[in-house]
């Protein structure tokens, strides 16, 4: 696996994705602290994370991801506000 910098990385992408084609992975570095990992779509390691594995048949279209959490209503009523409203008070801030 080899490392490189983002500017690095920008300036000889070429190089590196046909690296990475060829089966190399590539571990993204920002100031020495690894931001990301560049591999061929078909090269899930066996060892890896559970999520980079979902992803990578997300990406296939072997499987579809859905969002999870708790779902907002977006209906929701606005909360009402007493007193001025907010534009006289930030105008009145701006003299």
């Amino acid at each position: 696996m080899q490392h490189v910098g983002i500017r690095e990385l920008k300036n000889g992408l070429s190089r590196y994705l046909s690296l990475v084609s060829r089966g190399e992975r590539l571990v993204v570095t920002d100031r020495g602290t690894a931001v990301a990992v560049i591999h061929s779509p078909g090269d899930v390691e066996k060892d890896a994370p559970v999520e980079e594995k979902l992803f990578a048949l997300a990406a296939t279209g072997a499987i579809k991801l859905l969002a999870r959490g708790k779902k907002r209503d977006l209906r929701t009523k606005p909360v009402p506000i007493r007193g001025k409203p907010i534009s006289e008070t930030m105008l009145e801030d701006r003299r």
